[in-house]
């Protein structure tokens, strides 16, 4: 039998998100992000394979690792860690914790595997040309009301809108 609990409505948890960026703003002077996150990983994954090329102050990770700080030591790691943590919990508390690959009848979960890792990696590089996650460039930009927030913003989901068109047939 499935569990039929409705989720959290949208519209508050929109704004309990941007309650949150205020009060991360107010308590640590910084907003939220999950890339800084991921990059700060692949920089102690490069530390530990490579010690010499991260030392190289000509590297991408060497600001991670410059007059030996440590790139996990970092308050954004232990949020995505806390994420994680309470997404678990939380699928956990409202039995909704199990493994599945939602796709569309027209596809095999092999090809919505594909798509989504596809996705994932092409948004990892989209924010790392923008320096910046659509929470760290987007959210955080808007809370500020930095123009280049709303700009960021309407083009995420003005190119979500515009490439849905090519790739809708795999969700239809």
């Amino acid at each position: 039998m499935e569990n039929k609990k409705k989720y959290m409505n949208p519209y508050l948890a929109g704004v309990l998100l941007g309650m949150l960026i205020i009060i991360s703003f107010i308590l640590t002077r910084e907003g939220l992000g999950a890339s800084g996150a991921f990059k700060r990983t692949a920089a102690k994954i490069e530390q530990a394979v490579a010690p010499g090329y991260i030392n190289n102050p000509d590297t991408y990770f060497h600001k991670y690792v410059k007059n030996g700080k440590e790139p996990l030591n970092n308050r954004l790691v232990f949020m995505i860690i806390g994420v994680f943590v309470g997404g678990f919990l939380s699928g956990a508390v409202n039995r909704r914790l199990k493994l599945k690959i939602e796709h569309s009848p027209k596809i095999t979960k092999k090809t919505r595997g594909i798509a989504a890792l596809i996705g994932g990696i092409l948004f990892g590089i989209g924010a790392s040309f923008g320096r910046g996650c659509t929470s760290g460039a987007g959210l955080d930009g808007m809370a500020v009301m930095a123009t280049s927030g709303f700009i960021v913003v309407a083009a995420i989901f003005g190119g979500g809108y515009l490439f849905a068109y090519f790739v809708r047939k795999l969700w239809i």
